[in-house]
């Protein structure tokens, strides 16, 4: 045989072994016998480095060093979930799902796996690439990283789509965790806290041969691609199943809420059989025409809901209450408590929300207090044991001035939270904008971090993010840690930036109440920076979902002389803050004033056909109503709807008319 084809034949024989073994757990060779034949490959393509393969199981050792972990946009985006903690909340959620939805609704019912989100890229049947979750929008390329993990497939099987995405969750599985915690230990060295944050920081480390040392595991659960010709997400879990992806078998179809409840009741005591650590249960309409019918919010999936079991419960001392101060001002304070193992970590620190929080559950310093560890990656304090608090313990009193720069607290009527209203003096709000600015979904500038950010600040360089275009690379060399390399990455970053877009500048700028959504409304009704600062209380509240607090605080932060004088320099300095040229040819008011629900299959996706409508300022909707101006149907659209639509006399048109309503 020649060498070529022994070398393939050994690549597609050890995969299959490898399937065996770390997928399916039936193995058919020993471990020796494997290793053998595993062996006698790496030997050939030594002697024939021409026939190299990035996916051939010798690989799997990992060896490859990776210094920076490149950015990747992710092409379908990571959402996270809503959670729900009660029957009641998931007995709304689907009353939601029935107001938009047609005929028989089931369910998926998934267990949720605490470790660290991944997206899997696959072309051809081969494994292409690996990306974390990051910010939703975009991650780190941990190719070489998940490579070495064993029940990753590097080539599939069966009757795969040329191209798509799966998504997935790396884990850690408890006996594992504890082998390697046992030869840490051994050699004298800190066990790790938990499962999850050791499979989350493995997919960090710069040498893949370290990783392929840990016992690592990927669970697959989510499909994503265009024409996979997949009608449901159980289909799906099967599909993937079939091509060599480790999908777990607890998966259930529920072809109601009843058959959900049970399914939640039974792992919520039977999840600690389990081989891994989990923390609740995914529910999805399983249909996926349903699911594109729903859609989604600004950060989750309307058609699936994360059912978390009951959170751990500890008791331990409050030992003293400090207080801390946000970018927009907000005074949060913060329980500093004696040490307390909870859901895997240490706990010294948990959340106490606001004054009435404080009042509410009378929590004193010296109080043994329970905490909890729900939804929140920050525990918070649940409760006090009053049957062991000191007679002589004192309520509460809340701060009256800031802890930073000593000015007068405010709290506006009907809010929550005290603020520090020195917003250009106070450090903390300085730093805090400026890490804001700087950050993902805003500025994203590559080589600066918060860290970086708050030495920049103290060292009197910088004192807001217009004096950031302003650095030069022999002001940044002297500070701590700062190398050559490191301060051009940083200035290169800074000029990148420049190059972002209107709504994301706009985010970046720090408005109280205006997220991304709220961002990308303004800049594509007021098309740039000028005509936002012009507008009135009662332009701003005309437009879409823009309420009285947000038009408020959008005309406070443009009566300010500061923010006026840092946005014209930011001019100067070339960023973007009106909506490009290019943006604005696809843009027109064509469509102004008219709601349109979009209901049914399409030519083209149902996210074009929805943003071809807002872009010409339309607006679209979830549920017919008499505020609804067209419904725009396709095939396959639910018969409810379109009763609903003719019975308020509202114009249904096809996806042809629609168009035309456009040219």
């Amino acid at each position: 045989m020649k060498a070529e084809e022994k070398i393939k034949a050994l690549r597609e024989e050890l995969h299959h072994h490898n399937y065996l073994y770390y997928v399916l757990d039936k193995p058919e060779i020993s471990d020796y016998d494997f290793d053998q034949k595993l062996k006698e490959l790496q030997k050939l393509e030594e002697d024939h480095p021409e026939f190299h393969d990035d996916n051939s199981p010798t690989l799997r050792v990992g060896g490859a060093v990776t210094k920076n972990f490149a950015t990747v946009v992710h092409e379908h985006r990571m959402y996270s979930l809503d959670n729900s903690y009660s029957q009641e909340d998931l007995e709304n959620w689907e009353k939601r799902i029935r107001k938009q939805v047609d005929g028989e609704v089931n369910y998926t019912c998934e267990l949720k796996y605490d470790g660290a989100s991944i997206n899997l890229i696959y072309e051809k049947g081969r494994f292409k690439q690996a990306v974390t979750r990051g910010d939703g929008v975009q991650g780190d390329d941990v190719t070489n990283n998940v490579r070495t993990i064993r029940s990753v497939p590097l080539k599939l099987q069966g009757d795969y789509p040329p191209k798509f995405e799966i998504g997935g969750e790396i884990v850690l599985p408890y006996e594992g965790f504890a082998h390697l915690n046992a030869a840490r230990v051994e050699a004298g060295e800190e066990p790790y806290a938990n499962p999850r944050n050791t499979a989350s920081g493995s997919l960090k480390l710069q040498d893949s041969a370290e990783v392929a040392r840990r016992p690592l595991d990927c669970l697959l659960y989510g499909i994503k691609g265009n024409n996979l010709g997949i009608k449901t997400q159980f289909e799906s879990l099967e599909k993937a199943r079939s091509w060599g992806f480790k999908v777990p078998e607890e998966a259930v179809l529920a072809k109601d809420l009843k058959e959900v409840l049970a399914y939640i009741n039974y792992w919520d005591k039977h999840r600690h059989d389990l081989p891994y650590e989990t923390d609740g249960v995914v529910v999805k309409v399983n249909d996926l025409h349903q699911q594109d019918e729903l859609g989604y919010t600004a950060k989750a999936p309307r058609w699936a809901m994360a059912y978390k079991f009951q959170a751990e419960q500890a008791a331990t001392k409050l030992k003293k209450i400090t207080y801390q101060v946000g970018r927009t001002g907000a005074i949060t304070p913060v329980a500093n408590l004696d040490p307390v193992q909870l859901g895997g970590t240490v706990v010294k620190r948990a959340s106490l929300h606001n004054a009435d929080q404080i009042e509410k559950l009378d929590i004193r310093e010296g109080d043994e207090v329970y905490v909890e560890k729900g939804g929140e990656i920050i525990p918070k304090i649940v409760g006090v044991n009053f049957k062991k608090r000191d007679p002589h313990s004192e309520p509460t009193k809340y701060i009256s001035r800031c802890p930073e720069c000593d000015t007068p607290l405010v709290r506006n009527e009907g809010e929550a939270m005290h603020y520090c209203p020195n917003f250009n003096g106070c450090p903390p709000q300085i730093i805090g904008r400026i890490q804001h600015f700087i950050s993902r979904k805003a500025m994203d500038i590559e080589g600066l971090g918060g860290e970086t950010v708050a030495l920049l600040v103290n060292e009197g360089l910088i004192g807001n993010y217009a004096d950031l275009y302003e650095l030069k690379k022999e002001q940044i060399l002297p500070l701590e840690r700062m190398a050559e390399k490191s301060a051009e990455n940083l200035i290169s970053g800074i000029q990148n930036s420049k190059k972002i877009p209107f709504e994301r500048v706009l985010f970046a700028l720090g408005i109280r109440y205006v997220g991304e959504t709220v961002a990308k409304k303004l800049a594509r009704h007021f098309k740039n920076i000028d005509a936002l600062k012009k507008a009135s209380q009662q332009e701003l509240e005309n437009v879409d979902e823009i309420g009285s607090r947000i038009a408020e605080s959008v005309v406070e932060f443009f009566a300010s002389e500061e923010n006026i004088e840092n946005i014209e320099r930011l001019k100067g300095y070339g960023l973007q803050l009106e909506i490009s040229a290019e943006k604005l040819a696809n843009q027109t008011n064509k469509l102004e004033g008219q709601t349109f629900v979009v209901s049914g299959v399409f030519n083209m996706s149902r996210n074009e056909l929805k943003k071809l409508i807002e872009d010409n300022g339309g607006k679209v909707s979830g549920s017919i109503s008499s505020k609804t101006g067209y419904v725009v149907a396709g095939e396959n659209m639910g018969p409810s709807k379109l009763a609903k639509a003719e019975g308020l006399g509202i114009p249904i048109i096809n996806e042809e008319k629609f168009l035309k309503m456009l040219d």
